[in-house]
């Protein structure tokens, strides 16, 4: 579903300040900086937010200085105190809705026991100046956090510890890993920079890098069918493999004709079968099969992510929360 998320308007790529340093004749003495929270704001819902998800008992988004908010309804939305203020990029929960983690910049996780209501840090690391862009979780005790520079931690304790995942076959050329997304066949899909494509079929213990079709950035990933996925980024491209596992090589992927040339940024697969993708100038991109058809959004600004709701489809972006019929 996911996208590298700091993208989104300009507004996130470069890293926040990370570090400071006062330098004397004798030593160099080096400031070590401390999270502050999260300010709640009266327009929190209206700012750049740059993920949501459907626990299946609330909605819950997450963006920019933190923010982090809830709804009920997608209409109403509360923002809940979080102990950092650094930008928040993804947030995903575990079967049971009430364990969640989100993750975002200054290399920050942060964790909900109660449904997203209340929050405490269990990662940040400003002086690494790695963020975080993508999560997958599991379980309650097992979580896979991937970001900027091929950045990669677990945790197999609910996120009492983090550490460094060993996978050099797509670490070592420290690209940025836009997404994690688990496809209909079980397999783990990555989607980054430079045409980085990867897949895990043993919950991400090893990795093989695939030939990609493209040489430049992918944003994001959609489970296609039951062991295919699509992939999307940079002006409008999208590219589909029936079975990544089995097709690994460049062969595997076909275009996709899109007539518009918007940066895609997320997505997510409808009850329908069809798949929803958002992006630059609040772009929506509908794939059913080969069919590609585009509208905009009411606003037109740019959208980071999106998920399927009631009868129609809410998204989030550089204005905050939006609904839209889903129109072809």
């Amino acid at each position: 579903m996911r996208h590298m998320k700091g993208v989104v308007g300009g507004l996130l790529l470069s890293s926040l300040v990370l570090s400071a340093t006062a330098v004397t004749a004798q030593e160099e003495i080096t400031v070590k900086l401390i999270p502050r929270p999260a300010q709640i704001m009266p327009l929190a819902d209206e700012s750049l937010l740059l993920d949501v998800v459907n626990t299946g008992k609330r909605l819950v988004a997450v963006g920019d200085r933190g923010h982090i908010l809830l709804s009920a309804d997608g209409n109403e939305w509360a923002q809940t105190e979080v102990p950092v203020r650094a930008a928040l990029t993804a947030v995903a929960f575990a079967d049971d809705g009430e364990h969640g983690w989100a993750v975002g910049h200054d290399a920050t996780i942060v964790h909900t026991r109660d449904g997203g209501r209340q929050w405490t840090l269990q990662h940040f690391d400003p002086e690494l100046e790695k963020p975080f862009l993508d999560l997958q979780v599991f379980d309650a005790g097992r979580v896979l956090a991937v970001g900027a520079y091929g950045l990669m931690m677990e945790t197999t304790d609910g996120g009492e510890t983090w550490t460094e995942v060993e996978a050099p076959v797509i670490r070592d050329e420290e690209v940025h890993f836009n997404s994690i997304t688990r496809l209909n066949s079980g397999a783990l899909f990555i989607a980054g920079e430079l045409g980085m494509l990867a897949f895990s079929t043993d919950d991400g213990e090893t990795w093989t890098r695939m030939e990609s079709p493209y040489e430049s950035s992918f944003f994001g990933a959609v489970p296609a069918g039951e062991n295919g996925v699509l992939v999307f980024g940079l002006r409008g491209t999208l590219y589909r493999n029936d079975d990544p596992v089995a097709q690994p090589g460049v062969d595997g992927w076909q275009t996709l004709e899109n007539e518009n040339v918007a940066t895609m940024f997320g997505g997510t697969r409808l009850d329908d079968g069809r798949v929803a993708l958002v992006g630059l100038n609040g772009v929506v991109t509908l794939v059913d099969g080969q069919q590609v058809s585009t509208y905009k959004s009411a606003r037109g600004t740019p959208l980071s992510a999106a998920i399927e709701f009631g009868d129609g489809l809410l998204s989030v972006g550089e204005s905050g929360v939006q609904r839209a019929a889903l129109t072809n």
